[in-house]
Parts: structure tokens; C-alpha cells; sequence
């Protein structure tokens, strides 16, 4: 499967529709103050309008969808749901630009205002959601077919791995899945799915499996007898970036945590790596983006202050640079500037604490303030950080973390932050035990993620830095 040609068709089609719907649209504007104007279309396409709006709209469409995440799971789209985000998009889009460019036109009567904005929208939404009909339904009847589809790795090997792959593989319409394997959550001495599926390993493999073989779903099958090991499985691969889905028991449908969007698939319970709505985060990546663009203008007198202070406070560089790890478990660079005198770790991680003699006098004045984590701005504009988010650890310290909180890796589902819950609540942790103290709150942030809660995270952020309460 090809998702960026795919998602070139999807933006095409998006801006060949805008296209279309601006030139109908301006040319039943005119007609609305000139009817005469039908016998002279000349008067149309010579009115310079006509080509900004050619320019301006499309683009504006285009934006509005990628901010909607429209682009995003391309080959995973339900055509009922299409219809709804089609429609929801069309009217904010449209009403945006009847109130920014339509209401300084020629007013003829409010009655033509109404008018107006539903032929607009009536265009809009019919020729967008026509031109993504085409291109969707082409699209599920490949994955219907076969021809195209999601690899997958099945966990478990006995009766019910046999049996969900026996019935995946067996339905048609297809749900898409094409599987590559299994991986054992226990050992046995015979594999019953081995007769029809490749043994990849031991289901602590799968990180290097998703990797090797481009999972895009994951499939839990595992017996009953093995249900103690659930968590573990889900903590093995909730950080990737695959669909998860679990078998469910009666328990499971009657209490209503089985959610299906097709009426012939099998139905299973479905944990999906977005943990966001697509426009949320859209719009997380963009305010991380602007405010960090404003943060490092803004404060580029307090940087020359603390770059001055640093040095005079103790030899050494002006910044510290180390390896963190982020989104996906994806290490990166991480950027402050230097509190602590220079070689003051060597050999074996530290973690510093309150009285910590390597600090510098200034150090702990930064500290204090969270001045030293100023330089993050730019790791936030890079997009290996965003404002808000669990902070990043050495893996050194990770490593020792999941041996006791293993659920730690769910704080990989999304990408560090310059604040976090965490820090809010905890501040600084100077030894593991307080890092899994503080990350029940980083969990509760990643399951609960919204705009709303960045926010109230930023708000008691800037009041801890202006009380200087920081730990």
C-alpha cells in the first residue's frame, strides 16, 4: 500500500473539487446581481476575483482537512463516517468564508445572504464528498478483495488463535487483514495455528517483529488459561503505532466494550493508537509550533541573561546536551542550559536531588524558575518535544522503570514535553522511586489527553514558575 500516493489522490480530488465549487459559485453570485450575465460569461472569467479565489480557496479547503486530520488514516476510512466529517467540515469551512469574504459583497437582501450560503455549502459538500466517494469505494473494494491490506501478527497459538484466523481469513467481504504470523504468549510443545501461520517468536519479540515486517494490527488470541498475560502483551506494543484488538469474552459485549464498524467482520474490541481526536492534534502540533516561535523571540533577553549567568557562574559550556528517549521510544537530543559544574557526572547516571552539591549556585536559581528547560523551545519547534507532555527520561532510567512499572512504555504513545502533569504535581524526581510515583499522573495525562488539559497544564506551569514553588 502506497499512503502517499494515496493521500495525493484524496488531496487532489479535494482541490479540484474547491476549484470547481469557487467557479460555480462565483458565477451564481453574479447571476444573483446580474441575470443578463449567462449570455456574457465574459464578464466572469475577465473579473480578477474570480483567480485570487482560485488561488486562496482550494488552499483554505486544504488546510481545513489536514487540521480535520482527513489525510491521515487513508486506507482505514468508513464511507458512513465520511459522509459526517464531509459534511461537519463543509459547513465550518464554508461559514468561515461567507463571514470573511462573501459579506463585503454587494448586498442585495438578506434573503440572497441565505441563499447564498447554502449554494455554497450545497456544492461543497455534494462535489467534495462525490469526488471522495469515488476514490474510498475504489479503495474498500480492493481491501474487500484482498489486494491490498493491513499486515498483521496474531498472538496466541492454540484453539482461539485458530479460530479467529480460520474465521478473518475465511470472511468475505475481507476486513483486511493480511497476516504475516504468530508469536506464542506461552510455551508449548505444539503450536495448533503453526499448520496455517509462520511461528515469528515469543510475543516479547514483537517491538522488533512490528519493525521487521511492517505490523499495522495486532491481534490478541491468547487462551483463557493465558489471560494473566494481557496486560503484559499490550504494554509489550502500545507504544507502536498499531491497531490493537482483543478477543472478547460475553463479559465484554455486555458491558459494551465491543466496538465494530462493519456489520461482517468479526467483532472484537478495538484499542486504537490515537488517543486524540485528529484535529486536536493538529492543533497541539500548531500552537506548539507558534508559541515556541514567539517563546524564543520574546525571551531572547532572558537567554543572553542566562547564557551570561551560566558562564560566569562556572566553566564550561553554556548548554547541556543530552540523549532522551521519545515518541516510540525514538531517542533525541534534549537541550538546557548547564546548572550543574562541568564533569559533574561521570561514569553511572545521576539523578540530581534538592541539595545537590554539583549544582551551581545559578543552577538552582534556574532550577527553581525552570529557566534551564528555556532552550526546549527549539526541540519543541523541531517536533521532537511539544509543550506538554511526560517528560523524557535517559534510558538508562527507563530500563530500571520497567522492571517495576512496566506500563511506563505507554508514556511512548506520545511525545515528551517541556511541563507535564507529572511535574506539575511532582516536580523533579531524584530517584526512581519518585519517577514511578510521579508516573501515575504522566498516565493519566496520556489516557486522558486533550486541548483543555494542555491548557490547565500550561496555566499551573506559569504559576508554579512565577511563585518559584518548583522542586
Amino acid at each position: 500500500m502506497n499512503k502517499k500516493l494515496q493521500q495525493a489522490k484524496y488531496v487532489f480530488a479535494d482541490w479540484f473539487s474547491a476549484a470547481i465549487v469557487w467557479m460555480l459559485f462565483f458565477i451564481y453570485r453574479k447571476y444573483s446581481v446580474a441575470p443578463h450575465v449567462l449570455n456574457n460569461l465574459a464578464e466572469v472569467f475577465t473579473d480578477t476575483k474570480l483567480y485570487y479565489g482560485l488561488l486562496i480557496i482550494p488552499l483554505f479547503w486544504l488546510i481545513l482537512y489536514t487540521i480535520a486530520g482527513f489525510y491521515r488514516k487513508v486506507f482505514r476510512k468508513s464511507r458512513v463516517r465520511e459522509l459526517s466529517q464531509t459534511f461537519t467540515s463543509a459547513f465550518i469551512g464554508v461559514t468561515i468564508i461567507f463571514f470573511t469574504l462573501i459579506l463585503d459583497d454587494i448586498v442585495i437582501s438578506y434573503k440572497s445572504y441565505y441563499q447564498s450560503f447554502l449554494v455554497l455549502f450545497g456544492l461543497q459538500f455534494i462535489i467534495t464528498f462525490a469526488f471522495r466517494l469515488i476514490i474510498t469505494t475504489r479503495t474498500v473494494k480492493k481491501i474487500h478483495r484482498k489486494i491490498i491490506g493491513f499486515n498483521t501478527i496474531i498472538i496466541g497459538s492454540n484453539d482461539n488463535a485458530v479460530k479467529i484466523f480460520k474465521d478473518l481469513d475465511n470472511e468475505f467481504p475481507s476486513a483486511g487483514n493480511k497476516f504475516i504470523g504468530f508469536v506464542n504468549a506461552k510455551t508449548y510443545k505444539i503450536y495448533r495455528l503453526a499448520k496455517y501461520l509462520k511461528h515469528l517468536g515469543y510475543y516479547k519479540d514483537l517491538r522488533e517483529l512490528i519493525k521487521q515486517y511492517d505490523i499495522k494490527e495486532v491481534i490478541i488470541a491468547v487462551e483463557r488459561s493465558e489471560h494473566e498475560l494481557v496486560e503484559n502483551i499490550i504494554g509489550e506494543v502500545e507504544d507502536s503505532d498499531v491497531v490493537i484488538k482483543i478477543i472478547p469474552i460475553m463479559q465484554d459485549y455486555l458491558l459494551g466494550s465491543v466496538k465494530t464498524t462493519s456489520i461482517f467482520s468479526e467483532p472484537l474490541i478495538q484499542i486504537s493508537p490515537d488517543l486524540m481526536p485528529a484535529w486536536q492534534e493538529s492543533l497541539k502540533r500548531l500552537i506548539d509550533v507558534i508559541a515556541s516561535v514567539i517563546a524564543i523571540i520574546l525571551l531572547s533577553p532572558l537567554y543572553i541573561f542566562l547564557a551570561w549567568g551560566v558562564k560566569m557562574s562556572s566553566k564550561g559550556p553554556i548548554f547541556y546536551h543530552q540523549q532522551r528517549i521519545g515518541l516510540h521510544g525514538k531517542p533525541f537530543k534534549i537541550h538546557k542550559f548547564r546548572s550543574m559544574y562541568l564533569g559533574a557526572e561521570q561514569g553511572t547516571p545521576q539523578l540530581s536531588s534538592t541539595n545537590d552539591s554539583r549544582i551551581t549556585p545559578f543552577g538552582k536559581m534556574m532550577r527553581k524558575l525552570r529557566l534551564d528547560e528555556l532552550p526546549q523551545f527549539y526541540t519543541v519547534l523541531k517536533g521532537d518535544m511539544s509543550l506538554v507532555g511526560p517528560r523524557p527520561e535517559r534510558q538508562f532510567f527507563i530500563d530500571q522503570i520497567v522492571k517495576r512499572a512496566p506500563h511506563y512504555r505507554l508514556l511512548h504513545k506520545v511525545k515528551p514535553g517541556i511541563t507535564s502533569w507529572g511535574q506539575v504535581k511532582f516536580g523533579y524526581a531524584s530517584n526512581v522511586d519518585e519517577m514511578i510515583l510521579r508516573l501515575k499522573y504522566d498516565v493519566l495525562y496520556v489516557e486522558n489527553m486533550s486541548l483543555a488539559m494542555d491548557f490547565k497544564i500550561m496555566a499551573y506551569t506559569i504559576l508554579i514558575v512565577l511563585k518559584g514553588s518548583g522542586k
